[in-house]
């Protein structure tokens, strides 16, 4: 792993799954400040499940989940939230019957501070202008692509230290798949660190500075991105590609 940056998120030995069935076999894996590091495998292989082990939608049967420090493997999802880990989920769930702007505001929930929530709304609005122009629609009209941007942009608002993104390029079409990687690059750049699951796998390792392959809940290998990049072998035997 990469020693550039101070550890902001780590896993040891977790274990998860859904009653009788296990997901996750004992996963060990750091994300770093400022870095986007992608979680790559097939489908099922437990990409998913570990980003809702991490933010405690799903419980840990084994193992620690670190965040800044902080022990947080057996904390509720709506205290691991307030510590400034957010999830954007796969699906983006925007809420029907909320603006734009309404579900932008729920994303901002734990910030009492008028000033602060409409600095991050203009952030938010900045970054996405066609937001602000469809503020007062109905979010759940909006495309897939536009619906991709406010739920990242809903995690803004949150202020978030680490924002795990599960799958923000699926159902998009190719020309979204790559202006919505390039938002999560520009997020980065801003100084966001990002935990990222993407189908994409050869577009996740152009973004990421390093990179994990799960395999039947297992990591099967790490590297730099760079490096997985260059190994055609990891692309044919994990990613399904």
């Amino acid at each position: 792993m990469s020693t550039s940056g101070n550890v902001v998120l780590k896993l040891t030995g977790v274990e998860a799954g859904y009653g009788r069935i296990q997901a996750l076999g004992g996963i060990d894996l750091e994300v770093r400040e400022g870095q986007i590091v992608t979680l790559l495998g097939a489908n099922g292989a437990g990409k998913s499940t570990t980003l809702k082990t991490i933010s405690g939608l799903v419980r840990a049967s084994a193992g620690t989940v670190e965040f800044l420090g902080e022990d947080i493997t057996r904390k509720n999802a709506h205290e691991i939230a307030r510590t400034g880990l957010v999830q954007v989920p796969e699906g983006r769930h925007i809420l029907r019957g909320l603006t734009v702007k309404e579900n932008l505001e729920l994303g901002a929930f734990t910030v009492k501070d008028p000033a602060l929530r409409k600095k991050r709304m203009r952030e938010v609005f900045d970054l996405f202008p066609i937001l602000e122009r469809r503020q007062s629609g109905d979010g759940a009209l909006l495309s897939g692509g536009e619906q991709q941007m406010l739920a990242i942009g809903r995690a803004i608002m949150h202020g978030p230290k680490l924002i795990l993104l599960d799958e923000p390029s699926m159902g998009l079409a190719p020309k979204l798949v790559l202006e919505t990687m390039g938002i999560v690059k520009r997020l980065n750049q801003a100084g966001t660190t990002i935990l990222l699951v993407e189908q994409n796998a050869r577009l996740a390792l152009k973004l990421a500075h390093y990179g994990y392959v799960l395999e039947s809940g297992r990591i099967r290998m790490q590297d730099d991105a760079a490096g997985l990049r260059q190994d055609t072998s990891i692309v044919q035997a994990y990613l399904g590609e």
